[in-house]
């Protein structure tokens, strides 16, 4: 019986955990998030979420503080009100849309999965679980696909993060605002999501890369000179032996 490499195994595994971690980057709104405080001026009520009536405001005086977490991602924006139930999500729109790194990030993100999609499936076909003979160069070149879409998805997170409290801001008027007072930006959980997804793609597509080395065929004891495989009955003392584990007929 043929055992599967070790390699083959790791990159199997490693590459599909990839592709949905950054699948889940992509559709989550949460690569970077802030929060900002408003005053909303009155003569002493709470603001209200729901049946509850659970309070979301800070009273400072007559005047009340609320405070609200801003998130976005590559498709959609969301805004909530803090420890309340009261939140509100659209597709991205406005100068964050039309940046051209956000533009760029979307791009690279997509292409990752499409390429890690095609590689998984090369890999799997060059695999073969069920038969005693994997495909070793179909499987490796599924790991270069799968490589390529890892790098593609870090480089589109490392633009994100080095430029995330400048996206979709215009410079002469900087983050802050009248709508959204005191905003500060920081990396949220898809963004860490896709970091861990990207690293797992070139780990399982760099297994997969070890698929092009042929594994070695072993010599004949009684022709030291000839190298031989199983498969090939020139050699009693090595057909004769059921548990010897090779992947390849040609040497």
């Amino acid at each position: 019986m043929m055992q599967t490499p070790a390699s083959m195994v790791m990159g199997i595994v490693f590459a599909p955990l990839g592709l949905v971690l950054v699948f889940t980057a992509a559709i989550t709104p949460q690569w970077r998030e802030g929060q900002a405080r408003l005053n909303i001026g009155g003569s002493g009520s709470f603001l209200r979420s729901g049946a509850k009536g659970q309070g979301v405001g800070v009273r400072s005086g007559s005047v009340e503080a609320l405070l609200l977490l801003r998130s976005d991602g590559l498709w959609e924006s969301c805004l909530q009100v803090e420890q309340s139930e009261l939140k509100q999500c659209w597709p991205v729109a406005g100068p964050y849309q039309r940046d051209a790194r956000v533009q760029l990030v979307q791009g690279l993100v997509l292409t990752s999965l499409f390429l890690c999609g095609i590689g998984i499936v090369l890999a799997c076909i060059g695999v073969r679980c069920w038969t005693d003979l994997p495909l070793r160069r179909v499987a490796a070149s599924g790991g270069v696909l799968v490589v390529t879409a890892g790098l593609l998805s870090l480089t589109g997170l490392g633009i994100y993060t080095h430029n995330l409290r400048r996206l979709g801001v215009d410079p002469s008027q900087g983050i802050n605002n009248a709508k959204f007072p005191q905003l500060s930006l920081n990396p949220a959980g898809s963004l860490y999501f896709g970091w861990l997804g990207s690293c797992l793609q070139v780990l399982g597509g760099g297994a997969l890369l070890f698929s092009f080395k042929r594994p070695r065929c072993p010599t004949c004891p009684s022709r030291q000179e000839q190298a031989v495989c199983p498969a090939c009955h020139s050699c009693p003392e090595i057909t004769s032996k059921t548990d010897m584990d090779v992947y390849e007929v040609s040497c």
